[in-house]
């Protein structure tokens, strides 16, 4: 049986704290391991450029012009989101561009 740092007869109130504060110091953590920044978007848009011109050239044009048209709906998808979040100018396309572009950080 697993003892409870509250005692045998566990207090609900203290146990909910702890737990609100386990989780907000998981989701705390997670946040700091999933967060981009802009030169590892930067790098991701290389990427992106790079692989579309080895498959334009590998494939043929069109294959190439549809990686990066895929990239740029997904850019463009992330900055309706931000809009509709009500996030508004550069701040928007800064957070779309880290969503598109920001999983380079893990390359």
């Amino acid at each position: 049986m697993e003892r409870w740092p509250e005692g045998p007869a566990a207090d609900p109130e203290a146990a909910r704290d702890r737990y609100d504060s386990d989780m907000q110091s998981v989701r705390k953590t997670l946040r700091e391991v999933v967060r981009a920044d802009l030169p590892a978007a930067h790098f991701g848009l290389g990427v992106v450029i790079v692989a579309s011109v080895i498959v334009g050239l590998l494939v043929e044009p069109a294959a190439g012009a549809l990686v990066v048209g895929t990239f740029a709906a997904l850019f463009f998808v992330a900055l309706v989101v931000m809009f509709i979040r009500g996030i508004r100018g550069l701040d928007a396309g800064r957070r779309a561009y880290l969503f598109t572009f920001g999983w380079a950080n893990w390359v």
